[in-house]
């Protein structure tokens, strides 16, 4: 059968930078370092035109440390020197976070069904080995096009499975792309940071790829926290806001909106759960794996905890939809529509 689906949450902003600082079209990458040498991630930074710089922090959600705040991280990240020498004398116009699927060819579902098909970043067509995956969601794209053509033309009224699309995809570069770096995340979660970064250059460089064997990778993210009891609590430094900030700024700076008065789109299976097993057990790690301050745990006028929920602030990325130890979160569609609105990003 297929590994479940693995995903990461990548935050990101977007700054206007001085014209003396800005090299068009310079792309670093990097890992490591604000993370620890068990939680897998890295980061970019891109020049892009217009004295505009877009850098943001990917974070794998199998983490286990309940701690751990992606925000936070990444807000850190940017006092490195080697990201900060790209953005001092600059202003930040943009923020925003999304949910990645990366879990890689293992992961693959069933990629068509009766009447359609699952193509592009909703099926995992990301390859997180090059952190690259808008050529593959494409030529997925292309594929579909030209099954569902085919289908047409020999009568296909519709509502049937597109079964054909399988072969049509297996015959193609990207199912050889992907294939060829299946074992890239799997030995990231399983081997740490050190160990699956060695392993993957001994694929890539030595083997080109070619390796007879395939890592698999079983254990769900939301199954990966410890006990709080486990782990070190992370003191995370105050904000200069210069080059680090806090998350309401932030939340402001994505252009978030939601109707008033509308049923809250973070449906809770089990609403005493947060108070009742996440915060003893993980000290409610929603307060800090959410990148937006939609989550917290207040105290009442008699000093009893509630655990709020800021739906206004929500910036659509589905981590709580995924990282929630108990399950307990489902990401809904707001009635009203609404939600960020990106500007460049």
């Amino acid at each position: 059968g297929r590994d479940p689906q693995h995903y990461g949450v990548g935050i990101k902003e977007l700054w206007e930078i001085p014209e003396e600082n800005h090299r068009s079209g310079l792309v670093v990458h990097g890992s490591g370092w604000p993370l620890d040498k068990k939680t897998s991630g890295g980061w970019f930074l891109y020049h892009m035109e217009a004295c505009q710089v877009a850098v943001g922090l990917i974070v794998d959600l199998n983490y286990t440390n309940p701690y751990l705040s992606p925000f936070h991280e990444f807000q850190r990240l940017k006092h490195h020197p080697v990201l900060r020498r790209h953005l001092e004398g600059g202003k930040r116009i943009t923020y925003g976070a999304r949910a990645l699927t990366k879990g890689g060819f293992n992961c693959l579902p069933k990629m068509y069904f009766p009447g359609g098909l699952l193509i592009g970043c909703d099926a995992g067509t990301l390859n997180f080995a090059t952190i690259k995956g808008g050529h593959t969601a494409m030529k997925s794209g292309m594929l579909a096009a030209e099954t569902v053509h085919t289908a047409l033309a020999q009568g296909d009224a519709g509502g049937g499975e597109l079964s054909q699309f399988e072969q049509s995809f297996q015959d193609s570069w990207l199912y050889s792309e992907l294939n060829d770096n299946r074992n890239f995340s799997p030995a990231m979660h399983k081997f740490g940071a050190m160990g699956g970064g060695a392993f993957n250059w001994l694929n890539q460089v030595i083997f080109k790829n070619k390796l007879p064997l395939t890592l698999h990778d079983h254990k769900l993210d939301h199954e990966c926290l410890k006990p709080a009891a486990d782990c070190t609590p992370i003191e995370y430094p105050k904000p200069d806001g210069k080059l680090s900030f806090d998350k309401l700024s932030s939340v402001y700076l994505s252009n978030t909106n939601h109707a008033e008065n509308q049923p809250c789109h973070l449906r809770l299976a089990d609403p005493d759960l947060p108070l009742r097993e996440n915060l003893p057990l993980y000290a409610e790690p929603a307060q800090r794996y959410c990148p937006a301050g939609v989550y917290e745990v207040v105290n009442d006028d008699a000093g009893n905890p509630v655990f709020q929920i800021n739906s206004q602030n929500c910036v659509h990325c589905k981590t709580c939809d995924i990282k929630d130890p108990a399950q307990n979160i489902t990401w809904v569609t707001p009635e009203g529509s609404g939600g960020p609105n990106y500007p460049n990003m």
